[in-house]
């Protein structure tokens, strides 16, 4: 069999977005993914789904493994003939074993490529607001080693060097030496006083940053927890500039927040958290399921002109309607003159790529004020109005409508039923008090929650809800519970604004 490919690449320092292009074509070219502990395993994504994958953690997990075992993997996967991935945290070159493992495959004649990734001392400065060089303070940096290979006969780090360094120090691995190391900078000369900063779980949301000086950093450290992986800077850079820190000043930075919409609303609303720093916690409490090729819904989207209006609630009410129309071979011409209307902005907005942009959105987004609103814009007498919403929407709109002299189809274009597939794993997050929201978008959302996760634990643990409107929140006070916020505006949006206002408000008690 022909030998295969060696890919040496390096996995970034952590957020899964610091991921070169390079490196995620090969990855997307992959047979096989060697990948030690600090690299992000949602870069997996990347890979083939059939590729084969092989952690291979040194110190940590069930099951550590030995560099010679790396080594011994790394050529047996080659030489099976495929592309193999050794996916590696940082850059494969800074205090990696990288140069080891080309020379394993020089030695055995097999073809490698190394692809440089984002170190973990360079991102850790950028993702808390320091700067490693700076033309007043800091006009060159070394990076060091905390811990030296155990086959070293004797420690090669000149301390003379380092004390008398005149700009930024970066130490890699450090934490379990850090005692000795800042003893020996003293001792060789260096200032006492030298700011250092700490920065731990670098780029992620668990990243923690203390900000100390030479002479007590290790001890304070011990006080407080911190230990690897980290990245200590030492110099005048170290002090750094709060106000600089746009990571962790992020207005859910560390905030863990379990959302319960279904599968491909929790991708959206995971995304969104992430990028305000919270750690988003999938529960998918509902499942989506498509009702659009019902006779029913191909009669009425069949004949969408003949309405005076046809009205969206949610988003998934357009995507499935949609569907339903394409399926005739139809597309946004159907609608003829019927005008169209949506509950809310979101609704609105996924409706007009679609071709269409809607004629009334209510000023805010429940069904008692689209109906009023509505009816105020015009008469609704003798008026034909399609819905095209969920097979369990409640009927007070239908009767809203038909209050106003309206004649209603209430057409089912999907539903939602609940996921009843248990997670412990949540549980054991709540109980452990390590979940600091619950939001819920739906009355659906809610019921099914709790129909999971006791009443009287969410009571007892504290942990706070977030509701996105007056729907929602009924359900939740019906099982006995309050709400902490409800969202002003009743989308995802609104919600996400009304938990980073309560948080903004509650900073300082939170200290």
């Amino acid at each position: 069999m022909s030998k295969g490919k060696v890919y040496l690449v390096g996995a970034g320092p952590g957020d899964e977005t610091l991921i070169t292009l390079r490196a995620i074509q090969v990855l997307k070219l992959s047979e096989c993914v060697i990948y030690d502990g600090l690299a992000n395993e949602s870069l997996l994504n990347y890979a083939p789904p059939e590729v084969e994958k092989i952690s291979v953690r040194k110190r940590t997990g069930p099951r550590p493994w030995t560099q010679p075992e790396i080594d011994t993997l790394l050529l047996e996967k080659a030489k099976e003939g495929k592309i193999v991935v050794r996916l590696k945290g940082g850059d494969p070159g800074l205090f990696g074993r990288a140069p080891e493992e080309a020379a394993l495959c020089t030695q055995e004649g097999i073809p490698f490529e190394i692809v440089p990734g984002i170190t973990a001392g360079l991102a850790a400065a950028a993702y808390s607001g320091i700067f490693l060089t700076d033309r007043d303070h800091a006009s060159q940096v070394v990076f060091v080693t905390g811990r030296e290979a155990a086959t070293k006969s004797e420690e090669v780090l000149d301390y003379r060097f380092l004390s008398g360094f005149d700009g930024t120090i970066v130490l890699y691995m450090a934490m379990g030496n850090l005692d000795k190391i800042t003893s020996q900078l003293i001792e060789g000369g260096k200032n006492p006083a030298t700011p250092v900063a700490i920065v731990q779980n670098a780029t992620t949301t668990k990243q923690r940053l203390l900000k100390s000086q030479l002479d007590r950093v290790a001890k304070e450290c011990q006080e407080k927890g911190l230990g690897a992986p980290s990245i200590v800077i030492i110099g005048p850079t170290a002090v750094g500039n709060d106000q600089y820190n746009w990571f962790m000043n992020r207005p859910l930075f560390g905030k863990r927040i379990l959302i319960t919409r279904d599968p491909v609303g929790n991708d959206v609303f995971a995304a969104m958290l992430a990028a305000v720093g919270a750690v988003p916690i999938r529960f998918d409490a509902i499942r989506i399921i498509d009702q659009s090729e019902s006779l029913e819904s191909k009669e009425a989207i069949l004949h969408l002109s003949e309405y005076d209006w046809v009205i969206f609630t949610s988003a998934n009410g357009v995507r499935h309607a949609f569907k339903a129309l394409h399926s005739t071979g139809k597309d946004a011409r159907a609608f003829g003159t019927a005008k169209v209307a949506c509950i809310g902005k979101q609704t609105a907005d996924i409706l007009e790529p679609f071709g269409i942009r809607a004629d009334f959105v209510p000023t805010k987004y429940t069904s008692e004020i689209m109906a009023k609103e509505l009816a105020e814009t015009e008469s609704l007498t003798g008026k034909c109005i399609l819905l095209l919403r969920s097979g369990i929407a409640p009927k007070d709109l239908v009767e809203a409508f038909t209050s106003a002299g309206a004649k209603v189809d209430d057409i089912a274009v999907y539903t939602v039923k609940p996921n009843t597939e248990k997670n412990e794993a949540i549980l054991e997050q709540i109980k452990a008090g390590e979940i600091d929201w619950v939001t819920f978008t739906s009355s659906s959302t809610v019921r099914s929650f709790f129909d999971q996760i006791p009443i009287q634990l969410a009571r007892s643990t504290g942990v706070k809800i977030g509701s996105i409107g007056p729907v929602a929140t009924q359900q939740v006070k019906d099982l006995g519970l309050e709400p902490t916020v409800e969202a002003d505006v009743h989308t995802v949006d609104g919600l996400l604004a009304a938990i980073e206002k309560y948080e903004e408000n509650h900073k300082e008690s939170a200290v």
